[in-house]
């Protein structure tokens, strides 16, 4: 289903606008787009827009109904399991999932979400050079995936030179040094342009993971290279699609998907 956002919502960012890169959508603002002289994609130039699944019901999820805690414990709970190993060859990188206690959300159900995020089809294990494994919360590993309240991921975020406030409040998630940071406020409601225009939750979730776990496996942000084409996952999805329809995954069509660089 072609999801197409034509207005692109002004967004008030306080932070200082520049080294969005390290990690988080927040500092960085929309520009214009330029029409890219090549297709950024490493194969064919007009890549099928990916199929934006409803859920399984007849009505489908776009935002958890009720409040959402701003604040909790600022200690975490984590899921213990031993994850499948997502990928076929490659470098192998660990990772843990752990939720913050007082966010009202169950560890394992969170370590659910992150797997299918992490194993796709469509994610970032399928260029063949990686495999990902979920390891328990005492194990050593390479990052781990928080899910915290808003305060405490604004805190987070922080320490690891990353602020994620948009007009005052913690807004977006962010990648700080070996923590992929998920902002509870956008793992319940996503955002308002995906929810205009009926993008599930399920997409925003799969999306918000694999955007953050690209920061920390060293991708950059990148730009939507053109109306109705796929928006890159890089791209701060969170903020504006700039007419490119919502996109969860860096692999389309079986190929490494990207848009132009901000």
């Amino acid at each position: 289903m072609a999801l197409v956002l034509a207005v692109v919502a002004a967004v008030a960012v306080v932070a200082d606008q520049r080294g969005a890169d390290v990690g988080a959508e927040a500092v960085t603002a929309p520009s214009p787009v330029p029409t890219p002289t090549a297709a950024p994609m490493s194969a064919a130039p007009s890549p099928s827009p990916p199929a934006v699944v409803a859920e399984p019901s007849a009505s489908p999820v776009f935002q958890i109904a009720g409040p959402v805690p701003s604040a909790g414990r600022g200690t975490f709970g984590y899921d213990d399991r031993v994850g499948p190993l997502l990928g076929e060859a490659g470098t192998l990188r660990r990772y843990r999932v752990a939720v913050e206690n007082g966010a009202e959300e169950d560890a394992a159900e969170f370590g659910a979400t992150v797997e299918e995020a992490l194993a796709g089809p469509g994610s970032w294990v399928d260029g063949g050079r990686l495999r990902l494994q979920q390891v328990p919360g005492n194990a050593a590993a390479d990052f781990t995936v928080y899910l915290a309240t808003g305060q405490t991921a604004g805190r987070m975020c922080l320490a690891g030179g990353v602020n994620i406030r948009i007009g005052g409040r913690p807004y977006t998630s962010c990648r700080a040094p070996g923590q992929v940071i998920i902002n509870l406020d956008r793992w319940r409601l996503s955002v308002p342009h995906f929810v205009a225009m009926k993008v599930p939750l399920s997409v925003y979730r799969l999306y918000v993971v694999n955007h953050e776990v690209g920061h920390q496996l060293g991708n950059r942000h990148e730009r939507c290279p053109g109306a109705g084409r796929p928006a890159p996952v890089m791209m701060q999805q969170t903020l504006f699609l700039d007419g490119c329809v919502a996109n969860p995954w860096p692999y389309v069509d079986g190929r490494r998907y990207t848009g132009p660089p901000v």
